[in-house]
């Protein structure tokens, strides 16, 4: 427990306590949770074995904060429905390694669909920017209140090249992404599906290449160069995940295009983005990138303008 070093007026505290009966209602916390038997900390517990490798109870009641008798009593309850295993521990016979059966992610599987499903459901009542809005009230909310470490835990950012499975990977990020915070329609899904389908089919190594960037081992972000002419490239499909940003990964990744091109023996290099992408732009901007054509269309269920820029290498 934290020690407040000042001093909360009674009507922020009253604030507090009143968003957290709102919120808790909201979300379900109070119900049967997702509409299961079980109650909010057993799926809880129950998510943390489906998604780590073989825990301990120790580490479980630790990461939790749970009550070492209470937290036993719930693994019990499970192994008793057959969806817990224990197994001995390698490196010390006196503990335990747990590990969800087949049965466990069965019954795990429907509760985390049901979880996606409401949290899809309440974002899908708000307009895009409401949704952003949301979203990044959530961020900050989680970042001021995590005070589990003294200093931000280091980051594992990597960009790599591309693999299996990336390239359906890169054309659903830009669907749902731009939808949710831009509303645009499945045109622009198909536009980045025929890119791609275009860059797997007339691939030319050692003229094109992908990049993946990935965080902590998931994967965030994209970017491509793609051969327009001998001379020319084109830099396409430069994308971030939301909880990637601000962290300068889309200008490394911007970068490394550049470099790639130059060392090629390109002479210039276009892109082609939209007016309303202002984050995209600025990296362009402060990389060289000059702005030579801008048109209104309409498109991907909006009214837009679509900018063509050039850089010289």
């Amino acid at each position: 427990m934290n020690t407040p070093t000042t001093t909360a007026s009674k009507d922020d505290v009253k604030a507090v306590r009143a968003f957290n009966r709102f919120y808790t209602q909201r979300i379900g916390v109070l119900d049967p949770y997702l509409g299961s038997e079980l109650a909010l900390t057993q799926v809880r517990v129950l998510y943390e074995l489906a998604h780590r490798d073989q825990p301990t109870a120790a580490e479980l009641g630790r990461d939790l904060a749970l009550d070492a008798g209470y937290l036993s009593r719930i693994l019990r309850s499970f192994e008793t429905k057959g969806w817990l295993a224990r197994v001995a521990s390698p490196a010390d016979a006196r503990q335990s390694l747990l590990k969800l059966t087949d049965a466990g992610h069965q019954a795990f599987a429907p509760l985390q669909q049901k979880s996606r499903d409401q949290a899809a459901a309440l974002l899908g009542a708000l307009p895009a920017a409401g949704q952003r809005q949301l979203i990044e009230a959530m961020a900050t909310v989680q970042r001021l209140l995590d005070t589990s470490q003294a200093t931000p835990p280091t980051r594992t950012v990597l960009l790599r090249d591309m693999r299996p499975g990336d390239m359906g990977w890169v054309v659903q990020q830009h669907g749902e992404l731009y939808a949710r915070e831009y509303g645009w329609n499945s045109e622009f899904e198909g536009l980045v599906a025929g890119i791609v389908a275009g860059f797997i089919k007339d691939y030319q190594p050692g003229w094109e290449r992908c990049w993946i960037a990935e965080l902590d081992g998931e994967r965030v972000g994209s970017i491509f160069v793609m051969r327009k002419s001998k001379a020319v490239a084109q830099l396409r499909l430069l994308i971030l995940a939301p909880q990637a940003r601000g962290l300068g990964l889309g200008a490394r990744l911007t970068d490394e295009c550049m470099a790639f091109a130059r060392a090629q023996g390109y002479k210039k290099m276009l892109l082609w983005t939209n007016s309303c992408l202002t984050a995209a732009r600025n990296i362009y901007a402060r990389r060289g990138f000059k702005l030579v054509k801008s048109e209104p269309y309409h498109g991907f269920g909006h009214d837009l303008v679509g900018e063509t820029w050039q850089l010289r290498l």
